[in-house]
């Protein structure tokens, strides 16, 4: 159900939620300081309580609202890829919602780039929890009709066009002066590590904060997939399989099985990921055959995204 910007704010403000569209993927928002939303979050979702949800604000002003430390090295990082695809994970102010922070002592922060929902945050005065807008583990959603393909056509959705980031945002955790990479996304750890002039922390599990996307099973298909190191190893499986479909990187197609091509490009390829493994996995073949991308640092958020979508829990 697609709506407007005035009644995407009004449905906010009685604590519904509503699908909104960033620069990443669509979010399934509702108000952060409401706890019946956030239910409803979780509930329409099927996602477990234990998995914090990211609060998107309209500006670095209103980390104050929710984080109790914002130090130096957390502005700086704000200043240089806010608004954008960058999450800080930062010590939270105690009225932050126990089930915004998943009963973390910590609050994940960003300020989307999306021009409708940054006018939407401005107008709406809202902090919204925005995880994003399908169930729990499946593929994340880069256009309104993903959304309602995947949740149904009641859900209200403030369609904003396709996502032009197209995966989820980087997630830094900051402590003083100490910052640790806790999902990479289209800003890389050297971005980060040129900024922060300093490399990330190596802290223990202990020390780790919680961040939404780490569950071993994520971002999947419907369809089972299949990651090939390289794609040699896919056509010699593609020669025995049956009613398979591929996902491959680069220019060459494979030939006698219905394929889909990213580009050799990193973003231009994570821009078109979801929308490439919604289509295959709409085709209802029996597999996907997923080429693996190059061992590079620039591939590192593409290459999380597949590793997760084709998990294969042991029995």
């Amino acid at each position: 159900m697609r709506i407007s910007l005035a009644k995407a704010i009004e449905l906010l403000k009685q604590g519904e939620v509503v699908a909104i569209p960033t620069e990443t993927v669509y979010g399934l928002a509702a108000d952060a300081r409401n706890a019946q939303a956030i239910a409803s979050i979780y509930a329409t979702k099927e996602r477990p309580a234990n998995n914090p949800l990211i609060v998107h604000i309209a500006d670095a002003e209103q980390v104050a609202d929710w984080a109790s430390e914002f130090s130096p090295l957390a502005q700086k990082l704000a200043q240089a890829f806010w608004p954008g695809p960058f999450t800080l994970v930062l010590p939270a102010l105690a009225n932050v919602s126990t089930a915004v922070r998943a009963g973390e002592p910590t609050v994940a922060l960003r300020v989307p780039a999306h021009p409708l929902t940054r006018q939407l945050l401005r107008e709406s005065g809202l902090g919204l929890a925005a995880p994003s807008a399908n169930k729990y583990t499946q593929l994340s959603p880069t256009t309104a009709a993903h959304v309602e393909s995947g949740l149904g056509s009641d859900i209200a959705v403030l369609d904003g066009g396709a996502c032009q980031v197209g995966i989820e945002s980087t997630i830094v955790s900051v402590s003083g002066d100490r910052w640790q990479l806790l999902r990479p996304g289209m800003i890389s750890a050297a971005d980060i590590t040129l900024v922060a002039g300093s490399p990330a922390s190596q802290a223990t599990p202990a020390e780790t904060p919680k961040a939404p996307g780490q569950h071993l099973l994520h971002y999947s298909p419907r369809t089972r997939c299949l990651l090939f190191d390289t794609r040699q190893a896919l056509y010699d499986y593609a020669a025995k399989a049956d009613g398979a479909v591929a996902l491959l990187l680069g220019d060459q197609d494979l030939t006698g099985m219905r394929n889909i091509t990213l580009p050799a490009d990193p973003a231009l390829a994570a821009e078109q990921l979801y929308a490439a493994l919604h289509t295959l996995d709409a085709w209802q073949a029996a597999v996907i055959l997923i080429e693996s991308t190059p061992e590079s640092a620039d591939w590192a958020a593409v290459k999380d995204r597949l590793q997760r979508a084709a998990y294969q829990p042991t029995a």
